[in-house]
């Protein structure tokens, strides 16, 4: 059976939203939903807001001219009309566009013989800038979103599990592709599994955190090189109590979230147990180099196919057999 992600390798979370009737809150916040909208429909609607604008305001320029009569006397150099050498509603769409843009070609000016024109010129002036400010502040934060800076921060394909000091431990590595690099990053891991309670209630996609250094301060990462990210796997954990053959037959995703903007996924069959990864930096003359080539490869390694509790009762068991084993002094007193 095909397991179904949560969030994407690439990051994307595979989540839609369906029967949402209070539609009406997006419009609340119509800045936000802007941001959020693709590319095509945001640049179709700061394209939209401009020209509907112009036309809105050249038709009005139009019925001023054309109520005042000045369209009748085009050629009447005793006539004063409300803006000069406006002709049709194509001059009246062109002057509506110098007006809001502040271009001011000099062609085309009002004059001070039409009141209802200079309070029309004052009420676009005012509506323009504060379109401008608005259409202008969707796109800069727009084009200021850092999701493309996640592109460059790459996760490995896999995720393992492997001794780390006497300690099984879940580990999987990241790096950053660009050299200027995040200072202080920090990390999160989630564990995503469908889960039973003790009064019976079935919560599908239960969150549990997974320790990854936060309590010491190693979920901040220095992200120059690669780094590897490790989970111990102690009584805290939920992985307490998984061994090889179990993990084989789970059904769960971890989630993994760099400094909130990069994001990646591994499911049960992408961790793979008793494997390690390769180191990918080696010293050359004066520096340091990053192989990224071998970013994603891993090893087979000698790890004990039982759970951490398991592997923890041993070693209890065998430091005990130790220490009952050793005569005291006095004994041999």
């Amino acid at each position: 059976r095909k397991r179904q992600r949560y969030v994407e390798k690439d990051g994307k979370c595979n989540v839609q939203h369906g029967n949402v009737r209070e539609t009406y809150r997006y419009l609340t916040d119509i800045f936000t939903t802007l941001v959020d909208l693709k590319w095509r429909f945001s640049l179709l609607i700061f394209i939209l807001a401009y020209a509907l604008t112009w036309l809105f305001f050249g038709l009005i320029w139009w019925v001023i001219a054309y109520s005042r009569g000045d369209l009748e006397h085009l050629g009447d150099h005793a006539w004063t009309p409300c803006v000069n050498n406006l002709n049709g509603f194509v001059s009246a769409f062109l002057f509506s566009i110098e007006t809001e843009t502040t271009i001011g070609y000099g062609h085309r000016v009002i004059t001070d013989t039409c009141p209802e024109g200079i309070v029309l010129l004052l009420l676009q002036a005012i509506l323009g800038s504060m379109v401008n400010a608005f259409m202008v502040g969707c796109m800069f934060v727009k084009i200021s979103q850092p999701n493309k800076r996640a592109e460059t921060l790459v996760f490995s394909s896999h995720a393992v599990v492997s001794l780390r000091d006497d300690r099984l431990c879940l580990m999987f590595r990241v790096g950053d592709l660009r050299d200027s690099h995040i200072v202080e990053a920090s990390i999160r891991a989630k564990l995503i599994q469908s889960k039973q309670t003790q009064e019976g209630e079935f919560i599908p996609l239960d969150q549990t955190d997974l320790s990854v250094g936060f309590e010491t301060g190693d979920d901040r990462l220095f992200l120059v090189s690669p780094l590897i990210i490790s989970h111990e796997i102690d009584e805290r954990s939920p992985f307490w109590d998984v061994s090889r053959g179990q993990l084989e037959r789970d059904d769960f995703e971890i989630v993994v979230i760099l400094e909130g903007m990069a994001r990646s996924s591994y499911l049960a069959d992408e961790v793979l147990w008793g494997h390690r990864f390769t180191p990918l930096l080696s010293l050359e003359e004066g520096f340091y180099e990053v192989d990224y080539g071998g970013f994603h490869h891993t090893v087979p390694v000698p790890t004990p196919a039982c759970s951490a509790r398991q592997l923890a009762a041993a070693a209890a068991r065998r430091d005990a057999h130790l220490y009952w084993s050793i005569p005291s002094r006095l004994d041999e007193a």
